[in-house]
């Protein structure tokens, strides 16, 4: 709609039609939602400004308000003000002023941006210990391939600290690299963020600003977690001495392989023997390399686990708690005979009451501003369930919260909260926490819909009611729905799935596709990084089995049978540290307004192994292609 349209709107019962004169935005109204819902659809519902004397003449309420709001001038204390206003108002039904931060549009970019502080401080230091990991394995492989330069440098007179700052400023080298790199894919991706918070948040604009603080933080942090795995490589440098080094390492005893080699000598060919005398005779070596590879799939579990969890966040809400079609909210609380009114509609199947009271609760210091709902006795279209995803069954006078709102407000059951009603006669109650309850979106509480009429002194009120309908009345329902004067907002369960999905897909929660982006590289880079390794330490020892008779496949089968053999255990060593991963991950991207359980889900691991094998198969072909193409007579060479 533009300017110059035409716009019919019911109002206070009677149907009426107004010119679209202009488009406005406030930053009140940057976060809005239809009654009884959660999430924003602009398709669905929105903010229309009038002027104050024709919106009262239409509502015949001449000389009045239902919000105002208040500045503050410097110092001055927001509670001091809030009970003064609550003080003043209560004699004309003040439900309560409130703060800017409780203020809904501000809470919710608020959060959002909590959500990705969160994020930042919690995801990437889990993937930078993974680097730094990676990165000690590298530099102490290579020093103990040079192990005889390094000896003839310090015969030469050279120090331990020029030998070892040498391997340090190829630390810092690799570091300042990434870090460079990391910098301009930040400031990248930040320019490509701005669009999509201008139309997420609904600003007008945004600036894209570059902050030192944040390059300082991100460019130290990266260094030094390099240098973490780094310094503990020099410490090998320094222990050696020109005599030990200049001399060449033993040989492995191959001799003996053990009661596991010799029971298994006569079932192996001689390429698998050798496969298996490497494992054994270098454990230490094979489980660094078995640690890297679990470490790259627990990042690449952890991050499958968490798109899982986004889903399993919107089944659970849409599927399993909420199993309506279609939920109606009043302009004011109701009787409900109403029900009876909804379903005598043609297509309406069940209509189930709720009760929503704006409350804040309290407990000490902690307070939580938002709705005590009231259900039925044993409610089927919106229910209240435990963490094993059973109904729970409401107490007559308690109180059941959500999780996240218990653990916000330091309660247990058994505990006292003191509940200050903001509606109606405005009564101040004392209820016992009896329970909770497991919920993936937002933070409810619950109450048994006769105790909470009782409690407020007005039984048999609701103020909305879900349905379950048939789709083939759906049109018709809807439009009988919304032609009704007391009908304050009608949201349809699907619609509002879908505008979940899109919040999710949005701002904190795209997050997870970056990271999901980074785990992948990571991965493929630790296990292409093992394969590498391996052959050019190998590489003498792989020429000379050519030279004596072995064929491509067999020298090839003798350095990727050890990188299988590696690959397969790490797989349920990460599995394990993927499922404890992925619960720090999981608390980085939840907030307030929706959590990410970190579930187990055979799909994800089953992904995150695929993922593995697929890496391993693509390094270990590109491993197996530079073996056959390896220069014989260079590799047998002595590396003086």
């Amino acid at each position: 709609m533009r300017p110059g349209d035409r716009l019919r709107a019911t109002m206070s019962g009677a149907r009426r039609s107004f010119d679209i004169v202009g488009l406005a935005q406030s930053p009140e109204f940057l976060y809005t939602t239809a009654p009884g819902e959660l999430i924003p659809d602009d398709a669905r519902f929105g903010v229309i400004w009038m002027g104050r004397a024709g919106l009262a003449a239409a509502y015949d309420l001449g000389g009045a308000f239902n919000e105002a709001l208040i500045g503050l001038t410097r110092g001055t204390s927001d509670d001091a003000v809030i009970d003064a206003v609550d003080r003043l108002l209560a004699p004309y039904g003040g439900a309560g002023a409130y703060p800017l931060a409780d203020q809904f549009s501000n809470r919710f970019v608020s959060e959002e941006i909590s959500g990705l502080q969160a994020a930042a401080l919690g995801v990437p230091p889990i993937f930078l210990a993974v680097a730094a990991f990676l990165l000690y394995i590298v530099i102490s492989r290579m020093v103990q391939a040079e192990r005889e330069q390094i000896g003839l440098m310090k015969a030469f007179g050279y120090s331990n600290f020029e030998v070892g700052g040498h391997y340090f400023k190829l630390i810092m080298a690799i570091a300042a690299g990434g870090a460079l790199v990391g910098c301009l894919g930040g400031i990248a991706s930040g320019r490509a963020l701005i669009a999509v918070y201008t139309a997420y948040f609904k600003f007008p604009f945004l600036v894209f600003q570059l902050d030192p603080a944040s390059f300082a933080t991100g460019v130290s942090v990266s260094i030094l977690s390099a240098s973490a795995g780094g310094v503990l490589v020099l410490r090998k440098v320094f222990a050696l001495t020109p005599a030990t080094a200049m001399r060449a390492p033993a040989p492995p005893n191959f001799s003996r392989t053990g009661r596991i080699g010799k029971s298994l000598n006569r079932f192996l060919d001689q390429p698998s023997r050798m496969v298996l005398r490497r494992l054994t005779r270098q454990p230490g070596r094979m489980f660094g390399s078995v640690l890297g590879i679990a470490l790259g799939m627990a990042l690449s579990v952890a991050m499958i686990t968490i798109y899982a969890g986004f889903d399993r966040t919107i089944d659970v809400t849409f599927s399993v708690v909420d199993r309506s079609d279609v939920s109606v909210s009043f302009t004011h609380p109701v009787s409900d005979k109403t029900l009876f009114e909804l379903a005598r509609l043609p297509g309406v199947e069940l209509v189930e009451p709720v009760r929503n009271v704006a409350v804040v609760l309290r407990n000490g210091r902690f307070s939580h501003q938002g709705a005590l709902t009231g259900l039925p006795p044993e409610p089927v279209l919106n229910r209240a369930l435990n963490t094993d995803m059973a109904p729970i069954e409401l107490p007559q006078s308690g109180i059941v919260l959500s999780d996240v709102l218990a653990a916000k407000l330091g309660v247990q059951p058994g505990d006292l909260l003191r509940v200050d009603v903001r509606e109606g006669r405005q009564p101040l109650l004392d209820i016992p926490v009896s329970g909770t309850a497991q919920t993936l979106l937002g933070a409810p509480a619950y109450m048994g819909l006769e105790a909470l009429g009782r409690a407020l002194g007005e039984a048999g009120r609701i103020s909305g009611a879900y349905l379950m309908i048939d789709e083939a009345y759906a049109d018709r329902i809807y439009s009988a729905l919304q032609n009704m004067p007391t009908v304050a907002g009608v949201s349809v369960k699907a619609q509002a799935r879908d505008a979940f999905v899109a919040l999710m897909n949005q701002g904190a929660g795209a997050i997870r596709y970056v990271m999901g982006a980074i785990a992948f590289i990571i991965t493929f880079g630790i296990v292409y990084n093992a394969a590498r390794i391996a052959l050019a330490e190998r590489a003498r020892d792989l020429a000379s089995l050519r030279v004596i008779g072995f064929t491509k496949a067999e020298a090839g089968f003798v350095l990727l049978g050890e990188l299988a053999v590696v690959t397969l255990l790490a797989l349920p060593l990460g599995a394990l540290l993927g499922y404890y991963m992925s619960f720090g991950i999981a608390r980085g991207f939840s907030t307030d307004l929706y959590q990410i359980p970190a579930v187990f889900d055979p799909a994800s691991y089953g992904q995150a192994m695929l993922v593995v094998l697929g890496a391993s198969l693509f390094s270990g072909g590109l491993v197996k292609r530079d073996l056959d193409r390896a220069d014989l007579i260079e590799a047998l060479k002595t590396r003086e």
